[in-house]
Parts: structure tokens; sequence; C-alpha cells
């Protein structure tokens, strides 16, 4: 059972980023039972989020790869964690996760509790062992001790991983952003607020180009998510002809105790099998999430994996149906829905500015001070 932002809010607005109704184009945002929203909790999982000691290198804190001055992405291809070390995937944004059903790409946690525990233990990311020294930490800390306290109400002997991953969580559902050109046009019933070639392209979002089937626009909301998995083509080539044997490979290694967390950030061709490496269906192999695509002119570069640097590179690929090049091969694993869309160059401009007319204009207020 959830309650929601809107109904735990309702008669009054919190200091900060929180607000007392979702922003112009969003529902408003569901709240787990067994984590309710307060002022404090807030508070302190933004700490929590920006504190580099809980890394092997005490330079790497969840707000290294989701950085507020760049729409809580690092805008790097693949995330760089403690000394540098590389993964496999990008970092998506955490603008709006509050509204996804599963956390990941390949989806493998099923809210923001859950994944936001996993990036400190991760041998490309955080780098520790084990949760422990995060523990050690807070527990030392006079001031984390006190919030703690007046927080959950416990001793710091007794603070544990699930209270910080609640306190992360609950300051993450505070990172909602709508109120865009787009959000503006279709809900606040402003005329003028996208251009006429922002109106053409999303007559080809919702039309020729398709996008709408998995990006999703609805009478009253828009999350642009359909939060399901396709197989649109990305990273295809890198295990083509290998797929059946990479999942194989993966299969044993799960079944062995590897974790998969760490398997599919640091086994690039592994990475590569998406939704499978969850469900281990083989109709998900190279199936993703499909992102929000709010504010996404500022979380460049685009996929899994990084992989495409620019709106026009990604309007290209699903012109071409689901590769850059039309004579690229295509996967076999390809989502039925993806296939050559016959964009002129105009069409393909106009959707691209469409796509921009979906940044919203005051993100500067989630600045951490």
């Amino acid at each position: 059972m959830k309650r929601t932002l809107l109904g735990l809010l309702a008669g009054s607005i919190l200091a900060g980023p929180v607000l007392s109704s979702p922003p112009l184009g969003l529902p408003p945002v569901p709240i787990p039972e067994d984590n309710p929203l307060t002022e404090a909790k807030i508070r302190l999982g933004e700490r929590l989020f920006h504190d580099a000691r809980f890394s092997a290198d005490g330079k790497v804190s969840c707000a290294t790869c989701h950085d507020s001055r760049k729409a809580f992405t690092d805008n790097l291809p693949v995330s760089r964690g403690f000394m540098g070390k590389t993964g496999t995937r990008n970092a998506p944004t955490v603008l709006n996760a509050a509204y996804m059903e599963t956390l990941f790409w390949d989806g493998r946690e099923p809210d923001l509790e859950g994944q936001s525990k996993q990036p400190f233990i991760n041998p490309v990311e955080g780098g520790l062992r084990n949760h422990e020294p995060i523990l050690a930490t807070i527990r030392q800390d006079e001031a984390y001790r006190k919030a703690f306290r007046e927080v959950f109400g416990v001793s710091p002997t007794d603070i544990s991983m699930d209270h910080v991953a609640k306190a992360i969580a609950s300051f993450e559902r505070t990172l909602v952003s709508g109120n865009s050109p787009f959000d503006r046009w279709r809900y606040g019933g402003e005329k003028d607020a996208m251009t006429p070639q922002q109106l053409r392209g999303f007559r080809l979002f919702t039309g020729k180009a398709r996008c709408v089937s998995c990006h999703v626009v609805e009478q009253t909301q828009a999350l642009f998510t359909d939060n399901r998995f396709h197989n649109i083509g990305v990273g295809f080539k890198r295990i083509q002809g290998k797929e059946m044997q990479t999942a194989a490979a993966f299969l044993k290694a799960k079944r062995a105790g590897a974790d998969v967390d760490k398997t599919v950030l640091t086994q690039a061709n592994m990475s590569e099998l998406g939704r499978f490496a969850v469900t281990e269906n083989l109709t998900e192999v190279g199936a993703f999430k499909t992102p929000t695509l709010r504010n996404v002119e500022l979380t460049a570069p685009y996929m899994h994996d990084g992989s495409l640097e620019t709106l026009e590179e990604v309007v290209e690929f699903y012109n071409n149906g689901g590769r850059l090049k039309p004579t690229d091969p295509l996967s076999p694993f390809l989502s039925g829905g993806i296939r050559p869309l016959d964009l002129t160059d105009e069409e393909k401009a106009d959707l691209v500015a469409f796509l921009k007319a979906l940044t919203s204009p005051d993100l500067d207020r989630f600045a951490h001070k």
C-alpha cells in the first residue's frame, strides 16, 4: 500500500523542494506506507546522498553520478566510481525516479530503498566490501547520531542500512520536475508555450514516429515511460552471434552465487543481456527499461550504455529501425515495434525540437547547498 506526496502534505508546504502538490504534468508521488515522508528525514537523506565518505576512496557519493548541476546525471557514457573505475551503464537521472515501478536499467530492484543500497558495495562504484564502514561512519558522527535518533527513534548501535536507504529514498522522492513548455501547453492551456516546430514534433511523437507507444502521454499527466522493457537494438553488436553463449555463461555464474548488480557492471558482454539477467526469460535478452524523456535535453549521452551522444543520433537510430546505419545488422531479439520510420530531415528536426520542450525551467531549485 502506498500513500501519495499530495495526500501526505495536503494543506502544508515543507521547506526546500517538497511541494504540497505535484508539478504540472505529473501525478501525485507514491509514498510507501512503511516509509512516510518527513521534513527531517528528507534533510537527512539529502546529506547521506552527498556524503563521499561512503566509498572506498572517500571521493564518491550518490551525487557523483547524479549531480544536481547536471539534471541528476553525470553526462558521461558510463559512470566513474571510486579510483576512476568505470562500469558498463549510463547513469539515468534521479529526477522523477519516484514514479519508476522498478529501478536500474534492467529493473532488478523494485523501489528506491532497494536501489540505494547497491552502489556503495559495487566494485566499480563505491568499492566497499560491505555496508559496515558506512554504519561505522554514521555512528561516530554526532550530527548523524542526532538526526537518526530524531527521524527513526534509534540509538547509534541500532542504526541500520534500512534506515539509511529509507532516508535517501525519501530525499529522492522530492526530486520531481514538470512545468515544462509541453506541460504548460497540454495541461496548462498556454497555447503559445510551445513553438510551431515543437507542435509539429509532438504530432510526429504521437503519430508517424510512434514514440508515444513506449514514452506514454496521458490526458491528465505524462511520465513519458511505460515502465516496461524493450529491446531496441542498442548494444547488439557487442554480443552479436554470442547471445545464447553469453546468456548461458551468465546463468552459470548466477547459479554459482554471482551478484547480478556486480556482474552487469563489470562484465561488458553480460551487461548487454538486459532484463534477462533478472527474469531469465530469453524473450527479454537485450531488453532495457524505457527511460523518462523529461529533461532529456540535459541528460546526454543516451541509452543504457551511453552510446548515442546527441538527440539527433537517437532520432536517427530509431528512424533506421534500431541501428545507426541502415546497413548495420539487426538484433534477432528486437522488440516488435522497432522498425524504420521513414522520417524526412525536417521531421527529424521537428522531433528533436519537441524533445527539448520537455525541459523543466526551474531545476536550479534542487541545487545542493
